[in-house]
């Protein structure tokens, strides 16, 4: 295989990129992370998936890349990463005792060809006491994540259950990944 380059610098992803065996590299892509209001959540994660992986393609066009976004969403709204800790709050106190979805985004180029692709997990929250959300808050874990909160980590106290890949949650869905790449692959030789 090529080189292959991951277009993040997310510790969470490339723990997770490792479980492949194929040797990486990391690089930020730096891009606008904005989107349109309008568009579906599923949209807007291989759009910025697809984003983050050109901005390194093209001065790559030898080497896989790939890149990734999640977003939460609680009844239609994407929650973001918290930009306080007030955010953070209200964030965590929508989420409490609700099932929400987790959608990441993949978008994998190699020179013309390309494959992108989004997958979405449920997730249900505990109901969460002000004590619990101020004591999640205190450990700083939610400031850069999306909706608030990390499942692989203090975060997982606050998860009564989910339905879907957990790796999803986390940021990258390793297994449907590791099975694209390989059809595309496969289709190049």
């Amino acid at each position: 295989m090529q080189p292959l380059i991951l277009a993040s610098s997310s510790p969470r992803r490339k723990e997770l990129l490792q479980f492949l065996q194929i040797p990486f590299e990391s690089m930020n892509s730096n891009v606008d992370e904005s989107i349109d209001e309008n568009m579906r959540a599923e949209e807007a994660v291989q759009e910025l998936a697809s984003r983050k992986a050109a901005a390194i393609a093209a001065d790559h066009q030898e080497s896989w890349v790939i890149g990734s976004d999640t977003v939460v969403v609680l009844d239609g709204e994407i929650l973001g990463k918290p930009i306080n800790r007030a955010d953070g709050k209200r964030m965590l106190e929508m989420l409490s005792g609700r099932t929400h979805e987790v959608y990441t985004g993949v978008a994998i180029l190699f020179g013309k060809h390309s494959k992108v692709f989004a997958e979405k997990t449920e997730v249900t929250f505990w109901e969460l006491s002000e004590a619990e959300i101020e004591r999640y808050l205190d450990s700083g874990e939610p400031f850069d994540k999306a909706g608030g909160y990390g499942i692989q980590g203090y975060g997982s106290l606050l998860v009564k259950q989910i339905n879907g890949d957990y790796f999803t949650v986390v940021g990258l869905p390793v297994s449907r990944l590791a099975r694209e790449l390989k059809v595309m692959q496969s289709d190049l030789t």
